[in-house]
C-alpha cells in the first residue's frame, strides 16, 4: 500500500514538473524554465565559494544515491 502511494506521489510530482516546464516554454511566459533556474542557482556565490554549484552537485549526488545506487 505504501509503495503504491509513494510511486503515485512521485508520478504526480513528475506530471506537475512537466506541466510547469511546458507552461514556462510558452510564448511570453514569465515562468522561468528549469535551465534558467539552474543557471541562476549556479551563479550564487558567497565570497570566493561557489555555493550554488556545490548545492546543485550535492542535490544530484543525493538524487543518484537514492534512485540509482543498488
Amino acid at each position: 500500500m505504501m509503495r503504491v502511494l509513494a510511486i503515485g506521489g512521485f508520478l504526480t510530482a513528475l506530471a506537475l514538473f512537466g506541466m510547469v516546464e511546458w507552461l514556462a516554454r510558452r510564448e511570453g511566459s514569465r515562468i522561468p524554465t528549469l535551465g534558467e533556474v539552474c543557471a541562476y542557482v549556479m551563479r550564487y556565490e558567497v565570497g570566493p565559494v561557489p555555493v550554488g554549484r556545490i548545492g546543485l552537485f550535492g542535490f544530484w549526488w543525493w538524487l543518484g544515491w537514492h534512485f540509482l545506487a543498488r
